[in-house]
């Protein structure tokens, strides 16, 4: 989809924040993973830009090695194989979070939109569905009803801030942000402050 988050973030800079952006072309008749990336030059302009922005920060040497490796170490196929990769990296290694990660491709799926994320939701058995609030505009609840799937919308509101550099504080910003600022306390930020006594 053009000019949503499938190939760019935010980071935060002395001017503001500004958008690091993966170049895929012009064509969204594509699935994500058809979404080659033939010029590798981003990968040195992302990382000189998150090491000139964070190389400061507290906790940037605990994830140097691995953006290192992500960045310069690696040439990626495809925009899926990226993404899919940091998602369970920084989700299993140090958000700590115990998912299980399928990729649709392992399924048989039929339809369109959201006939095809109805028949993923059913064909991997999942009772729940967690959605974005934007998707408001195009998904019709009764369908998830009439197939016994709990629809909730996720509400972002009510995060606790930290400390970041250069306020005003901005919460839409890369997930790189909150690990270079808390380090090992970043898994409270995401969902530990919810059931904390203090909350």
């Amino acid at each position: 989809t053009k000019n949503d988050w499938r190939n760019r973030n935010k980071i935060k800079t002395g001017k503001g924040s500004a958008w690091l952006s993966i170049p895929v072309g012009t064509s969204a008749d594509r699935l994500i993973c058809e979404v080659t990336m033939d010029d590798a030059r981003w990968q040195r302009s992302h990382w000189d830009s998150l090491r000139q922005q964070y190389g400061k920060s507290a906790h940037f040497k605990r994830y140097r090695a691995f953006l290192e490796d992500v960045y310069l170490g690696r040439q990626w196929t495809n925009l899926s194989e990226l993404t899919q990769y940091l998602i369970k990296r920084i989700s299993n290694d140090f958000l700590q979070i115990p998912t299980q990660f399928l990729d649709s491709r392992e399924f048989h799926l039929a339809g369109q939109k959201q006939d095809r994320l109805l028949d993923l939701i059913v064909q991997s058995k999942a009772t729940r569905y967690v959605s974005g609030p934007a998707a408001k505009n195009y998904i019709d609840p009764a369908r998830f009803d009439a197939l016994g799937i709990e629809l909730i919308w996720k509400d972002y509101a009510g995060y606790p801030e930290y400390r970041q550099f250069h306020p005003p504080f901005e919460h839409g910003v890369s997930i790189l942000d909150l690990l270079f600022h808390t380090g090992p306390d970043a898994a409270w930020y995401v969902w530990g402050w919810r059931t904390s006594p203090e909350k």
